[in-house]
């Protein structure tokens, strides 16, 4: 799936404008925040947006560290960090969330 210029998803033209995004937890020194990309079962990276900072709390965990940007921006991550996918609203199992800092 790839997304276009205006932020919308190509495939289905559904996701929405801006997107909640889960973040790597931050080590001491960091600056600025990293996307938090995941491995999925085929080898590929994939980057985890939720459409709702309620489904981001429900589906990553209230420890999750997030941020929020607009749809439009994803390609721009895709550019710096090589991710192959985006996941919408997926649900992370309890034993793969991340416990805040210090956590996985």
């Amino acid at each position: 799936m790839g997304i276009e210029s205006d932020g919308a998803a190509t495939a289905d033209r559904s996701f929405p404008p801006l997107v909640y995004v889960p973040c790597a937890p931050e080590r001491p020194g960091d600056t600025e925040l990293s996307v938090d990309l995941r491995m999925t079962r085929d080898g590929r990276m994939a980057m985890l947006v939720y459409s709702a900072l309620d489904r981001l709390v429900d589906n990553a965990g209230p420890s999750q560290p997030w941020t929020v940007l607009l749809t439009r921006d994803l390609e721009d991550v895709r550019l710096r960090t090589g991710f192959d996918l985006v996941l919408l609203d997926i649900d992370i199992p309890e034993e793969f969330r991340r416990a805040g800092a210090g956590g996985q």
